[in-house]
């Protein structure tokens, strides 16, 4: 019997376009803080006014230092987060006029998800086999024989193999690396169109992140999917992505092509995010002095204008601390939020 999930697919599909896979307009997710139970405090402005289209087969990288709201980003994409305001459309249809039924459907068989942490990621108490047989079961595949088959498929396709030495294992058994390819599998069970990897190989040893990287690149090709690449690495995140999106305190400040990006760096912040990559030249190690000092700002009480003006060393005084600068575009899909660039 097919799954019953899969009979959503062809009224969502309905309203699929030749256009991006993903789109997000404006989007704002707070949380709101309270002193008291009927006492508010405020809110914490995790995303606020994100905006960007992820097409079929483009690989999107999220970069940003932690706390600048890529964590609350992907999980407003999975629908675990309600924004206060703007939109999130998978396919042309946005995420809140989905039925109970059509979420289940988005989010079993359409996005794949690879956590940041492979250990507690996985169930210890599963073996690998049933660990990765449950989507399977959920997506209402009643045959043993086929749902043994498409896990022993996928765990071939993550280089876990043998397939008869991983499946009775247990995740404590296993490597870090390992771990980290049980989650993968998991999340190209269902054969989504969307991978969503959040910061997969942070916690990995350095021999094997690269290992992990060609491995999500060489399914992301063999299948055609679009990928987010949640990092706070620029360095990783040059190795494969197609395009990037650049985070600070909840908002996007620059967003280009990797090479355009790479070559031209246009926000300061992007700049100094560039100029902390290691470099084997001792001659370069002067350019780590224009790093700018400071943290990011509270996302509760963020400051009024540009958010990276206490930072800035190319600060424009009573426009960049008193106006929110706009998107700008500077080259061919090359948008930065920086007064150093109005008309």
């Amino acid at each position: 019997m097919e799954p019953q999930t899969h009979l959503v697919s062809d009224q969502v599909m309905a309203h699929a376009t030749q256009g991006p896979l993903l789109t997000v307009r404006d989007l704002c997710v707070w949380f709101e803080l309270r002193r008291w139970v009927f006492s508010r405090a405020g809110y914490v402005r995790a995303v606020d006014g994100i905006s960007f289209d992820l097409y079929p087969g483009e690989i999107l990288a999220v970069v940003g230092e932690s706390g600048s709201g890529k964590s609350t980003l992907i999980r407003t994409l999975l629908g675990l987060h309600r924004p206060i305001r703007g939109t999130v459309s998978y396919l042309g249809r946005d995420l809140r006029t989905f039925t109970s039924q059509e979420m289940r459907w988005y989010r079993n068989t359409q996005v794949g998800y690879v956590q940041q942490d492979p250990y507690g990621a996985l169930p210890p108490f599963m073996s690998i086999r049933q660990i990765l047989e449950e989507p399977l079961i959920v997506g209402g595949i009643r045959d043993r024989r086929q749902r043994l088959e498409r896990v022993c498929e996928v765990m071939e396709e993550v280089k876990l193999t043998p397939v008869e030495d991983f499946l009775f294992k247990f995740p404590h058994m296993l490597s870090g690396g390992q771990q980290q390819r049980v989650v993968i599998a998991r999340a190209i069970l269902m054969r989504p169109r969307l991978l969503i990897a959040d910061e997969p190989v942070s916690m990995l040893d350095a021999s094997i992140r690269v290992e992990i990287l060609k491995l999500i690149q060489a399914l992301q090709q063999r299948y055609h999917l679009s990928v987010i690449y949640v990092t706070h690495d620029l360095a990783t995140a040059s190795y494969f992505a197609d395009r990037i999106l650049v985070m600070y305190a909840g908002r996007v400040v620059e967003q280009a092509p990797i090479a355009e990006l790479l070559a031209h760096p246009a926000h300061p912040y992007t700049a100094a995010l560039l100029t902390a990559l290691p470099d084997p030249d001792p001659e370069n190690a002067r350019l780590l002095k224009e790093i700018p000092p400071g943290e990011p700002p509270s996302l509760i009480a963020p400051p009024p204008g540009c958010r990276f003006h206490p930072r800035c060393p190319r600060i424009l005084q009573g426009l960049c601390d008193r106006e929110e600068p706009p998107d700008f575009e500077v080259g061919p899909q090359h948008h930065v939020a920086c007064w150093l660039y109005r008309p």
